[in-house]
């Protein structure tokens, strides 16, 4: 038996480029079934891939409330998901499902 302990997964490891926010994004987004929990996990494993106290301070939230309302127990408002969206360079955007 060997002693090898691993690390929980955090897809926060992995977005280190504007190219891995977007394709994380899109899949998350198609995948998310509506859900706006996963959706806003996916913005918060985004922001902790920066820095989240600058990322917090950016959207006019402290940095536990930022880390709260993103996380899969948060429900973050429109107005904070806008806020985070914009703090990370990103812009929303609508477009009709068919």
């Amino acid at each position: 038996m060997s002693n090898e302990t691993f690390a929980p997964f955090d897809s926060a490891d992995y977005i280190n480029t504007f190219d891995d926010v977007a394709a994380y994004l899109e899949a998350v987004i198609e995948d998310a079934d509506d859900d706006p929990r996963v959706i806003a996990a996916a913005l918060g494993a985004i922001a902790r891939s920066r820095n989240l106290s600058q990322i917090a301070r950016e959207a006019g939230l402290s940095r536990e409330g930022l880390y709260k309302a993103l996380s899969t127990d948060g429900n973050p408002s429109l107005a904070t998901v806008v806020r985070v969206a914009h703090a990370l360079g990103l812009r929303l955007r609508f477009q009709a499902l068919a």
